[in-house]
């Protein structure tokens, strides 16, 4: 990532990375002017309300989602997809403002046919302030930047500005779940979340942090990074009961 900003929906609230990448390949493009207009979320202007079911329901659809979950930095959409492909009942959005990420996560949705899955291409935060309480069962950030520099760590995503938006979103018992290959991110996070009063972190044994359970697929950044020798930690906590 460079430490360039790009505008975000909020000015207050700047966004630090890259836009786009290596220039896309013709079907990539393609998508993202046909299928993305099809699953794509606006950014929700301040004030705006957003009702998560809402975005699942289709003409001709009987059944709402069961429920919704949220990626927040999806990456190349390998772990969405998967989640999507497995879990047809449960509504799935991802945001990701790297559009080479989107493009490639099109490429996924669009081979498997996959209908349950909405996408915000830009910041998650106006997305998580437009979502009413407990609207969440299920929130996904794996592997995000680190911004390893000390000057930098308020860029972090897990951290003292977006745990209690998360913790406002998720339901009474909804899994939040972290996963980086940077022990100093990892360090961070722990710290952060476990002192938070509306998280639990569910570890007793360290295979719970070291094993990653056998519905959280492998992302292709964890497999570089386990290739490169670096050892994926994963975090799962529970949002804690209201009251």
């Amino acid at each position: 990532m460079t430490d360039q900003p790009f505008d975000s929906a909020d000015s207050s609230n700047r966004l630090f990375g890259r836009r786009k990448g290596r220039p896309l390949r013709k079907r990539r493009t393609e998508l993202l002017d046909t299928l993305l207009p099809t699953l794509e979320i606006p950014v929700p202007k301040p004030g705006e309300r957003v009702d998560p079911q809402s975005l699942f329901t289709r003409p001709g659809q009987s059944e709402p989602a069961q429920d919704v979950w949220l990626e927040v930095g999806f990456g190349s959409g390998h772990h969405l997809a998967w989640q999507a492909r497995h879990n047809p009942e449960i509504g799935l959005i991802g945001a990701e403002p790297f559009v080479n990420g989107v493009a490639a996560l099109l490429g996924l949705l669009d081979d498997d046919k996959l209908g349950n899955v909405r996408v915000l291409p830009d910041d998650a935060r106006p997305l998580l302030d437009a979502l009413p309480d407990a609207s969440i069962g299920r929130a996904f950030v794996l592997f995000a930047d680190p911004w390893p520099k000390k000057r930098h760590a308020d860029r972090r995503f897990i951290g003292p500005e977006n745990l209690p938006r998360l913790a406002r979103v998720l339901k009474d018992g909804a899994e939040l779940r972290l996963a980086s290959d940077d022990m100093g991110l990892v360090r961070w996070m722990l710290e952060h979340t476990v002192k938070h009063p509306d998280f639990e972190w569910t570890a007793r044994v360290p295979s719970d942090w070291r094993v990653r359970p056998a519905d959280w697929p492998a992302t292709r950044y964890e497999e570089k990074a386990i290739a490169a020798g670096r050892k994926p930690v994963f975090l799962r906590f529970v949002r804690k009961p209201r009251g």
